[in-house]
């Protein structure tokens, strides 16, 4: 499957996790989504410098939520829908698309 056709799948499912994250009572920013090749930070190989990652700021009454536990049932609906979440490589505010993927 081509990258562009990878990128359009991950823009679909995104909106279906924060829709979710709402659902579970979490307020929700958005965090990276791109990282510029440019830029001297992160992996050579982060699937955000392909458009196929981002990371999601969840609050709870106004308080960040920043333990990779808080995300945990975000994330496995995340996984349910076909995405890798990062809890299991303890960034778990990580949610990412993953580049083999076949229908």
């Amino acid at each position: 499957m081509s990258l562009r056709r990878l990128q359009s799948e991950f823009a679909r499912a995104v909106p279906r996790l924060i829709d979710h994250a709402f659902a579970l009572g979490f307020e929700v920013t958005l965090g990276d989504a791109y990282r510029d090749p440019r830029c001297h930070y992160g992996s050579q190989s982060s699937k955000h410098r392909r458009r196929l990652a981002i990371d999601l700021n969840l609050f709870r009454d106004g308080i960040y939520q920043s333990k990779t536990q808080d995300h945990a049932e975000l994330g496995r609906y995340w996984e349910s829908i076909g995405g890798i979440w990062g809890g299991r490589f303890n960034d778990g505010n990580h949610y990412e698309w993953p580049a083999g993927r076949r229908k």
